[in-house]
């Protein structure tokens, strides 16, 4: 890999902060502040990726098996899991969401959308929105890079 010119690392870390604070409003648009960042983040996970083991979760999310546990026991009290034995293995559970579950992500995704569809209309001018629009594409390229 050759020499980043240092306007293009200013830039990278400038779009690192922006994408990062974007990140942690939109995570702040949440289901009322019923859930946690890490209850949010099972749940998203579930509805991404489906059904995993408690195990699973724990390393998909960088957490004690423990930690895990504790945040699966209070979104099952909130009724958004279902659990079901594994077919490979009937001593293992395999957790899923539950159709309130699925409806709570599903809510989720869609007021943290229209909260980014207002800011949008809100803050920006429609050329400065048609410049956001059009760099889409070529900030998809970087992510999958």
């Amino acid at each position: 890999m050759g020499e980043v010119p240092a306007h293009v690392a200013e830039t990278a870390g400038w779009l690192r902060g922006v994408v990062a604070q974007l990140h942690r409003r939109l995570r702040h648009v949440d289901n009322a502040g019923i859930l946690t960042p890490s209850q949010s983040a099972v749940l998203n996970r579930l509805h991404r990726e489906g059904p995993a083991t408690q195990g699973e979760l724990a390393a998909a999310e960088h957490v004690r098996q423990q930690s895990m546990a504790a945040t699966l026991g209070v979104l099952d009290e909130l009724g958004y899991l279902a659990r079901t034995p594994d077919p490979a293995d009937r001593r293992r559970v395999v957790i899923s969401l539950s159709e309130s579950g699925s409806d709570t992500v599903r809510g989720i995704l869609q007021h943290r959308e229209e909260w980014l569809a207002q800011a949008l209309v809100d803050a920006l001018s429609p050329g400065e929105l048609e410049a956001v629009t059009r760099a889409l594409p070529l900030l998809q390229r970087v992510a999958e890079h």
